[in-house]
Order: structure tokens, then sequence, then C-alpha cells
């Protein structure tokens, strides 16, 4: 009897392997919530949320939360048209609209051209990072980063050759948790004052050059076109249908709210430290080399960390949009292993050595790309305003009330940012 209770405890698994397990559910069932958290907070997001708390405190923490919510609001709209049609965002818009092929064919010209831009910022910001990485580590000059970049291809290049969605979804998972535990523990090393953070919950534009466009900056990194085209084929890619509306919602609402989380904890971080102190930032590298002397090697870091995980968790996403695009567009299968993506991921992934052959910087070339992100967000809200509204797509799941009031704050806030945007660029 002692022996069969003895196996049976043994066999019973232990309170932290079921906590495991759950935990492992949970992830799983926000799969694409983290595959676009992985996509849209990367080293753009860092950078400008750092450089608004730097320049501005939290003066533009409003920004932010708006763009959160309106990011919600359209990641739920172009899931459920998904879920309900049974058909990816471009391939509704082309067949439901008189102008949809063309309408649809710029979208995708323009997010295309957007994320090879940001991927070339992108990679060059990481390859620094990681050679002020190395410094800190062995001393010297660090490692070159056209050999950091090298690397990196050749990596993430075979992991997209023999991966499925499921196992990016993985990774990105991994780099997600990764960079929000770094950038949780710089934020409490630091421990920058709750009450500036809630001031900035106030709508403002401080009146100072480059303000405008760092708004639009914000709204363009987070409140992204490219997010909701994404949004719907990574539904599709995880296999929901109509009966998963409330799982749908529920995933968004978690992308989204770890979207502001982390966004929030990386302004706040800036603000409570570079702003305070009266000091700029001009790029990523500046903030390593600031915050150092405050919170010393080991914050630097864990910075490095974070910020790289940032980076390295948006490459699978912009190596993957051409293809699924594309696919989209023409309804063709998603096969990650056909000819057709395999081409067009290593040609979007041989951008990431654009950067070394540019003399503009990283972090100038990431915010042009953001906001040039802003200025195509109108051109993604209004097809799903009619999209949700159609009774001959969505049947009995036509928009509510509250959800077209959703849309057309977006597209009000779409037209804002993109004024901003164009304001700034001119």
């Amino acid at each position: 009897m002692q022996k069969n209770a003895s196996s049976d405890k043994n066999s019973t698994p232990s309170s932290g392997t079921r906590l495991y397990k759950k935990i492992g559910l949970a992830l799983l069932a926000v799969g694409p919530g983290l595959f676009l958290i992985g996509y849209n907070i990367g080293t753009g997001s860092v950078t400008t949320m750092a450089k608004a708390g730097a320049e501005h405190g939290m003066a533009l923490f409003w920004a932010l939360v708006l763009s959160c919510v309106f990011t919600y609001i359209l990641m739920v709209a172009y899931g459920q048209v998904t879920l309900v049609t049974g058909h990816t965002a471009l391939y509704n818009i082309k067949t439901n609209f008189r102008i949809g092929r063309i309408l649809a064919l710029y979208i995708i010209f323009a997010l295309i051209l957007g994320e090879l831009l940001a991927l070339m910022g992108i990679m060059g910001i990481v390859a620094e990072l990681l050679q002020e990485g190395s410094r800190l580590l062995f001393g010297g000059s660090g490692l070159e980063p056209v050999w950091i970049i090298l690397v990196l291809v050749i990596a993430l290049y075979a992991l997209f050759w023999v991966g499925r969605y499921q196992v990016f979804e993985k990774i990105l998972t991994v780099f997600v948790i990764l960079m929000g535990l770094c950038f949780i523990l710089v934020f409490f090393m630091v421990k920058p004052s709750l009450s500036v953070i809630v001031s900035g919950l106030v709508p403002r534009v401080p009146d100072v050059p480059g303000a405008f466009g760092l708004v639009a900056a914000m709204a363009g990194t987070t409140c992204s076109a490219a997010v909701f085209i994404v949004r719907s084929t990574v539904v599709a890619e995880k296999g929901w249908g109509i009966d998963d509306l409330k799982q749908e919602k529920k995933d968004a609402l978690v992308s989204a709210s770890m979207m502001l989380f982390l966004s929030g904890i990386i302004m706040a971080v800036s603000a409570g430290t570079l702003y305070v102190m009266g000091l700029k930032l001009d790029n990523t590298i500046e903030m390593i080399q600031l915050f150092e002397p405050i919170g010393g090697k080991i914050a630097a870091f864990i910075l490095i960390l974070g910020i790289a995980g940032a980076g390295i968790s948006t490459v699978f996403p912009i190596i993957l949009i051409a293809p699924w695009i594309i696919s989209d567009y023409t309804g063709r299968p998603r096969d990650i292993h056909s000819p057709l993506f395999r081409i067009l991921g290593l040609v979007g992934i041989l951008f990431s050595f654009g950067m070394l052959f540019l003399e503009q910087r990283p972090p100038a070339l990431m915010v042009f790309s953001q906001a040039f992100q802003a200025c195509i967000l109108p051109a993604v809200v209004l097809p799903i305003f009619f999209l949700v509204n159609r009774e001959s797509v969505m049947g009995e799941h036509r928009a509510k009330l509250q959800t077209n009031i959703g849309i057309f704050a977006v597209f009000l806030f779409s037209l804002l940012t993109t004024w901003f945007a164009i304001t700034e660029l001119l």
C-alpha cells in the first residue's frame, strides 16, 4: 500500500509543474497577441518612447494611451472580419470594394516599403547595441557591426527556412518575456515618479520643434497600419473560427495592454532620469551610455538585452510580411516552405545590411519609417469601417454602435497624426 501511495504521489504533477502548464496554456491562448507585441515593440518603439520621455517627460503619455486604445479597437475589428468571412484583410478589401484592387495594391506597396526601411534601421540599431554590449563585456571597441549583422542574418534565415508560424510564435514569446523583464528591472532600478506619469494623461503638445513629429512617430509605431493587416493573417494562422470571437477580443486586449505597459515603462524610465537631469536623446546608444552612470554597467547591460530582444523580435514578422500580404491579396495558401516565401524572405532579410551603405543614422531612418506608417493609417481605417457594417460580409455579426464610434474616433486620430507627420517631414 505504501509503495502504491508513493507511486501515486510521484506520478502526480507538482504544483510548480501545474503552474508552468497553466502559464504555457495562457501564452498559447494569446499567440496572435504575443506575435504582434513582438512585432510592434521594437527598437523603433524603444527609441521613440525614450526620446519622448527624455525631451518632454510624460507630457506625451496621452498620445501613447490613445494609440493603444485605438490599436485595440482596430485589432478587434480586423480579427472579427477574418473570423466571420474566413478571409484575410487584403483579400476582403480587394473583393468587396469597387476600387478595392487599387487600394489593396497601394497598401501592399506602402507596407513593404515602410517595413524594409524599418528593417534597415532595426538591424543597424541592434548591431550598435550588441557592439556596445561586447565593449562592456570585453573592453576595446567591441565587435564590428558587419559581423554582428551577418551572424544574425544567417541565424534568423535558418530559423525562417525550417520553421513554422507556431515556432515563430514561441520564439517571439521568449523575446517578449525577455524584453518585458529587462524593462521592468530597469524601471525599478531608476524608480521614476508615479505622479509625473499620471500627469501625462492630460492631452497637450509642447510648443517646441519636433513635438508634432514625436506624436506622429508614437502613433505610427503603436497604432501601425501594418499591425492590423498582419493581425488578420495571424488570426487565420491560429486556425480560429467564428466560435472564437470572445477569445479574439481577449487576445487583442492582452496585446494592446502589454503594448501600453511596455511602452509606458520605457517612456517613464527615460522621463524619470534623462528628463529630470536635462539630458537629450538622439539615438539608442546614447541612452545606454547615459544610463551607465545612473544604474551602473548591470543596468546598461540589461537595457541592451531588452532593446536587442525587442529589435530581433520585430525581424521575424517583417520577413514574413511581404509573402504573407501577397498570399493574402491573391488568396493563395500561406505555405512558409514554398519558393515564394523563401525567396521573398531572403530578399527581405538581406536589407538588414542596408545601414552599412547609408550615411543616415539608424534612429533617424526609424523615425522616418514610423512617420510613414502614420501617413497610411487612414487607408486601413476606412475599409474596415465599411466591412464591419456590411451585412453581406458580416451577417448577424455587423458592428454595433460603440464599435462604429470607436472606429470613427480612430479615423479622426489617424487624420490628425497624418497631418502631424506631414507637417514635421516638410
